[in-house]
Parts: structure tokens; C-alpha cells; sequence
């Protein structure tokens, strides 16, 4: 496992932050991390995911920030180094949102990119 604190290669915001710890004192585990990854499908290409694990894999990269966590595996890696994850509510819901500058296009939700 790859845990980084500093010159961190993606990162997460306040928003994100206090969003994750939320869920996990509603949940009541504090070994929750927010695992953010990258699947084949959408609109774009490629389309992002959002899961809570407890255990990190042995080739992960875990940021760590005001004591919650976020990983991402290797292969998701590549497409998500230099982003960053944000919590938003609005007239479209309340989700996890990826801003990738490795991204040429998007959808018009968020949720797809190509590179």
C-alpha cells in the first residue's frame, strides 16, 4: 500500500471531507474510506465510481486528510492523478464529483470523461 500525505497526486476538498466524516458517524465505523476508481462505460468513455471500503489493497494510494481517507487502485490511478474530488448538493441531487484535468471531454452530468 502507497499512502501519501504530501505532494499528494489527487486531492479532496472540504466539502468532501465533511461529507465523508458524516458518513462515517452515521455508519459507525471509522475504518470507512471513500474508495474512488475508474470503470469502461458512460457516455464519454470512461466513467467514475464511488464505494466504501474498509480494507486497503496492498497496491492502493490512500490520501489521508483531517483523519479520513481516500484510495484509489492502480489501474484508476493513471486517469485520476492531479484531481480532485468534491462533495456538491444542488438542483441535480447530492454526489461525490470528480474534476479531472487529464480529461478532454465530459458529459454534461460529470459522471463520464474520455482522455
Amino acid at each position: 500500500m502507497s499512502t501519501v500525505q504530501s505532494a499528494n497526486p489527487f486531492e479532496f476538498t472540504q466539502a468532501a471531507v465533511m461529507k465523508l466524516k458524516n458518513l462515517i458517524a452515521e455508519e459507525e465505523n471509522d475504518r470507512l474510506m471513500l474508495r474512488v476508481y475508474v470503470t469502461g462505460g458512460g457516455c464519454s468513455g470512461f466513467q467514475y465510481g464511488f464505494t466504501f471500503d474498509e480494507d486497503l489493497q496492498e497496491d492502493d494510494t490512500a490520501v489521508e486528510r483531517e483523519g479520513v481517507k481516500m484510495v484509489v487502485d492502480p489501474m484508476s490511478f493513471q486517469y485520476l492523478v492531479g484531481s480532485e474530488v468534491d462533495y456538491q448538493e444542488g438542483l441535480e441531487g447530492s454526489r461525490f464529483t470528480v474534476k479531472n484535468p487529464n480529461a478532454t471531454t465530459t458529459c454534461g452530468c460529470g459522471a463520464s470523461f474520455s482522455i
